[in-house]
């Protein structure tokens, strides 16, 4: 089985949703490691959680607000291949070091520069990963997108439903898609019946 575009999910945090994302053939497990953060992942569940899934790359998920040395901080974490980090600056500097990268940004901040951010990420050879808080994404915002998403790899993070998740990749052209997880409510349990009702949406018929 395959997807029809790429998918990312987010802040991993329990063997449910990583077993559930490996199982459906995302492209990437993110797990936030930014101490402090209600999600973060010590570097022992991240071995527990890891250790039963295969076939999947793995991201470390960075905030500037933590002040992270990201390369210190991944040596606790064997088998991350992609670093996800808010600050372009960061991300250059990360730029030779062997991660695959990916910028994350508000769609509002780069609204009406869409070609020179673009032309940034593609010569970088960093993947864009746009959020958004408004819900559903207005026109506006589908115009960025598309404009992005012909001069960069675009990952869209904001405003994905069961309805409305193949017209966007086909109306916007973006790469993929980033998805998020949940807690369980014991260990074991909790509800996929959103993100399953997205990725059953992707999936390719054989």
């Amino acid at each position: 089985m395959a997807l029809k575009t790429f998918v990312k999910l987010n802040s991993i945090s329990n063997l449910t949703d990583a077993r559930y994302g490996a199982g459906m053939y995302v492209n990437l497990l993110g797990f936030d490691l930014n101490r402090g953060s209600e999600n973060f992942i010590s570097p022992e569940t991240f071995k527990e959680i890891t250790g039963w899934v295969s076939g999947v790359d793995l991201v470390g998920q960075f905030t500037y607000k933590s002040e992270p040395d990201i390369l210190q901080v991944l040596r606790e974490y064997p088998g991350i291949t992609w670093v996800e980090f808010d600050r372009i600056d960061g991300l250059k500097v990360l730029a030779g070091s062997g991660y695959n990268l990916i910028y994350k940004i508000p769609l509002l901040e780069i609204r009406h520069i869409e070609l020179e951010v673009a032309d940034g990420m593609a010569n970088a050879e960093i993947i864009l990963h746009v959020t958004s808080d408004q819900q559903p994404l207005s026109l506006e915002d589908l115009e960025t997108l598309a404009i992005l998403s012909k001069n960069c790899k675009v990952i869209l993070g904001s405003g994905i439903t069961k309805d409305n998740i193949l017209d966007l990749i086909e109306n916007t052209g973006i790469y993929g898609i980033s998805l998020s997880g949940g807690e369980e409510t014991k260990p074991g349990l909790k509800d996929l019946n959103e993100l399953a009702d997205i990725l059953e949406k992707l999936e390719i018929e054989e």
